[in-house]
C-alpha cells in the first residue's frame, strides 16, 4: 500500500540535515569526532559516482511506485528533485558536505531539502550497502565501455602503422639476440593480438559487473515486496545478484577488472620497452614525435622517451592497485565491512591511469588527424634502413639454411650442426652467410647449389614463412584485413 503524501513542511537547516542524514545518530551519546569524521568520510573521492547514484535511485523509485510502496506523487517529486540535483552537480553548484560522509547521503539530504518527506521515502527497501555496490557496478560498466573504445583506437593505430610497413624487415629477437627476420608489420600485429585479448577479457568482466545488488538491503534482503528484476531491467543489467549476503560484500568484479587492467598495462609496458630500445641511438629503428618526448636539463642533444617510460612505471601502479584490492578482501567476514570503502580510490585510479595511457598511446603510435586533410600525422616514424642493417648483422637466416639442407635430405639435427660450422666461418671472416662463396658453402654440404642465395636473403626468409600466423607479407596482409574487418 502506498504511503500517503504529507503537506510541505518548513525545511531544516543544512546542519540539521547533516545530523538527520546519519540515521544511526540517535543511538549515540556524543557526536563523531572531527578526526574520525575526516578519516571515515569518502565524499571527496566517491562523488564521481553521482550519476550512477542518481540512476540507481531513479530506477529504485520507479520500482517502489510500481509496487505501490510509495505513491505516484512521491515518485514524481523524487524524479523532479533528482533532476534538479543532477543539474546542480553538472553546473558545479552542488554543495558537497563532509558532514554527510559520502555521495549517497549528500544527494539524499539535498533531495529531502528539495522535496521533503518524499525524499526520505526513497531509501525504503535499500541500504547504503547495496546502494554503493550498485553505484560502483553502474559506474564501472560505463568505464569498461570507454576503455574498450580506447583499446580499439590503439589497435587501429597499430594496424595503420603496420599497413605502411608490411615489407619492412625487422630483426626478430629471442633473448634480445637477433633470431630471424620478421616483417615490422608482423611485429606490431603481435601487440594488436594482445590488445584484442584484453578487449575480450573486459567484455567478459563486464558481464559479471553488470548484475544488480540493489534490493539486498544491508545483508539479509528486505520485508518490502521489491521487484528486483524490474530494477535490473530499467538499469540495463543482465540479472540480479542472487544472494543478499554476497551481493553487498562482493568485490570480485572490481578485483577482476583490476586484473584485466593490469594485463593491459603489462602489454603497454612491453610495447613501451621496445619503443624505448628502438628509439635509442644504438638501434635508431624509429623516431617518436617530439610532442611525446622531453629534453635534458643538462644535455642539449637528448630526446627522452618520457611517455613510454612513464607508462612502464605506471604499470607498477596499476598492478599495485590489484594487489591492494586482493589484500583488502582476503580477511573480511561476511557481509559488508567498512574496509570496503577502500575499494574506490584504487579502482578509480586504475580506470583513470588506464584511460589516459591508452589515449596517449593511440596518438603516439598512429598520430592525429590533420584538421585540413583528415590524414593522420606524427606518430611513429620508421627507419627501415636501420632495421634492415640490424637484421643482416646476426645471421638471421641461419635457420633458413638449415631448413634448406633438410629439404635436400639431411636430418634436421645434422643440418643444424652443419649450419653452426658455416656461421662460425662467417663470423671469423666478418661476413654474412649470404656473402660466403658458393664453393665454401658446398664444402659444408655438396648438395648446396646457387639457389641457396635466395634462401639466405632477408626477403626469401620472410616469404618462405607463408603459413597461417607466419611473417610472410602475404600472411601479414591477410591478418591486416582480418583486423580491419574486426575493428570496423
Amino acid at each position: 500500500m502506498s504511503e500517503p503524501s504529507t503537506p510541505a513542511q518548513p525545511q531544516p537547516s543544512a546542519n540539521q540535515l547533516a545530523t538527520k542524514a546519519q540515521a544511526w545518530s540517535s543511538l549515540f551519546s556524543e557526536p563523531m569526532s572531527e578526526l574520525v569524521k575526516r578519516y571515515t568520510a569518502s565524499v571527496f573521492f566517491d562523488k564521481r559516482l553521482w550519476r550512477a547514484d542518481i540512476a540507481g535511485s531513479l530506477a529504485h523509485a520507479q520500482m517502489l511506485a510500481t509496487q505501490g510502496i510509495i505513491s505516484q506523487d512521491d515518485h514524481a517529486a523524487i524524479e523532479k528533485g533528482l533532476a534538479q540535483i543532477a543539474q546542480e552537480i553538472e553546473a558545479g553548484r552542488f554543495n558537497w558536505q563532509l558532514d554527510l560522509e559520502d555521495v549517497h547521503l549528500n544527494i539524499e539530504a539535498r533531495l529531502t531539502a528539495l522535496v521533503g518527506d518524499a525524499g526520505k521515502r526513497l531509501h525504503t527497501g535499500r541500504s547504503r550497502n547495496d546502494q554503493v555496490a550498485t553505484d560502483i557496478r553502474l559506474w564501472l560498466r560505463e568505464e569498461i565501455d570507454r576503455i574498450n573504445a580506447l583499446l580499439q583506437a590503439l589497435q587501429l593505430s597499430l594496424v595503420e602503422v603496420a599497413e605502411r610497413n608490411v615489407e619492412v624487415i625487422l630483426p626478430g629477437f629471442t633473448h634480445l639476440q637477433v633470431a630471424q627476420p620478421v616483417s615490422f608489420a608482423h611485429h606490431l600485429l603481435a601487440y594488436v593480438e594482445m590488445f584484442a585479448r584484453d578487449a575480450e577479457r573486459l567484455c567478459d568482466v563486464r558481464r559479471r559487473v553488470n548484475r544488480l545488488p540493489l534490493g539486498s538491503a544491508a545483508l539479509a534482503g528486505t520485508t518490502y515486496p521489491l521487484d528486483r528484476a524490474l530494477v535490473a531491467q530499467i538499469l540495463g543489467m543482465e540479472g540480479v545478484c542472487e544472494n543478499s549476503l554476497d551481493a553487498v560484500s562482493d568485490r570480485d568484479f572490481a578485483i577482476e577488472f583490476a586484473a584485466a587492467a593490469s594485463l593491459i598495462m603489462v602489454h603497454i609496458s612491453r610495447l613501451s620497452e621496445e619503443l624505448i630500445v628502438w628509439m635509442s641511438q644504438n638501434f635508431a629503428f624509429i623516431r617518436i614525435a617530439d610532442r611525446f618526448t622531453t629534453g635534458s636539463s643538462i644535455m642539449p642533444q637528448k630526446k627522452n622517451p618520457d611517455v613510454p617510460e612513464l607508462a612502464r612505471g605506471k604499470t607498477g601502479r596499476v598492478v599495485g592497485h590489484l594487489m591492494g584490492l586482493i589484500t583488502l578482501m582476503k580477511g573480511q567476514p561476511l557481509a559488508y565491512n567498512k574496509d570496503n570503502q577502500e575499494d574506490k580510490e584504487p579502482l578509480f585510479d586504475t580506470v583513470d591511469t588506464l584511460k589516459d595511457t591508452l589515449r596517449i598511446f593511440a596518438e603516439m603510435v598512429g598520430g592525429q588527424p590533420n584538421p585540413t586533410t583528415g590524414q593522420k600525422e606524427g606518430g611513429i616514424t620508421v627507419n627501415a634502413a636501420a632495421m634492415r642493417a640490424a637484421a643482416q648483422k646476426g645471421y638471421a637466416t641461419a635457420t633458413d639454411l638449415a631448413d634448406y639442407l633438410v629439404k635436400k635430405g639431411l636430418p634436421f639435427r645434422d643440418a643444424h650442426e652443419t649450419v653452426a660450422h658455416a656461421v662460425k666461418l662467417a663470423t671469423e671472416r666478418g661476413v654474412d652467410l649470404s656473402e660466403l662463396p658458393l664453393s665454401e658453402l658446398q664444402a659444408f654440404n655438396p648438395h648446396i647449389t646457387d639457389d641457396v642465395f635466395e634462401v639466405l636473403s632477408l626477403e626469401g626468409s620472410l616469404n618462405a614463412r607463408n603459413t597461417l600466423g607466419g611473417t610472410a607479407p602475404a600472411q601479414v596482409r591477410q591478418q591486416l584485413a582480418r583486423h580491419r574487418q574486426r575493428l570496423a
